[in-house]
């Protein structure tokens, strides 16, 4: 009994701590790739609540002095990863619509009108483009197109036909008066 009494019992076997080892491995390789798509998929919204937030502005804008405000491509040079937002014509486009996000973006914001300023229009496209992934193939691009009155086509965009955003259940880009994705491959899980 006494000899059984100063063996010491504490501590892991090297097979428990490979087998915890390999747990923690395993569970990794499933959890990293689905924390960075859940990334890419949150970076993907800001183009879209930025697009509704420009037509807020856009539609604001227009209910006080009858025509809409063409943006020129701001940031200049579409990002890659995260950088300040900067209007590329300080005193216009955005400025006058008085908006901007806060902080830095990921998108690079365009809007386009049916008439050049200082003539009214009445219709308009913005969008949003951004390399989410970085891969430089695929771009986001998401959109709003508000077709001119009794039309059902508005201004081409970068990214956008003037037809409309992208409608999965048609197939084509149909949507007009809808926040939404520019074509078939823009806001889905590609990552």
């Amino acid at each position: 009994m006494k000899r059984l009494q100063g063996k010491r019992t504490e501590g892991f076997t090297l097979i428990e701590l490979m087998i915890v080892v390999a747990i923690i491995g395993i569970l990794a390789a499933i959890a990293i790739p689905n924390f960075l798509r859940f990334q890419l998929k949150a970076r993907s919204s800001e183009g879209k609540v930025n697009v509704a937030a420009i037509r807020t502005a856009e539609v604001a804008y227009n209910s006080e002095f009858a025509t809409y405000i063409p943006a020129l491509a701001s940031p200049v040079a579409l990002p890659v990863g995260k950088v300040p937002f900067v209007n590329n014509t300080a005193g216009l486009g955005f400025d006058i619509l008085g908006w901007a996000p806060e902080g830095s973006v990921y998108f690079q914001y365009t809007t386009v009108t049916n008439a050049a300023a200082p003539l009214p229009s009445n219709a308009y496209t913005v969008t949003a483009q951004a390399d989410i992934d970085q891969d430089g193939a695929v771009l986001q691009s998401w959109g709003y197109v508000k077709a001119a009155p009794g039309t059902v086509v508005g201004v081409a965009g970068p990214g956008c036909a003037n037809t409309g955003v992208w409608d999965s259940v048609a197939g084509a880009a149909t949507l007009i008066d809808t926040v939404g994705p520019c074509n078939a491959t823009s806001g889905q899980s590609d990552f």
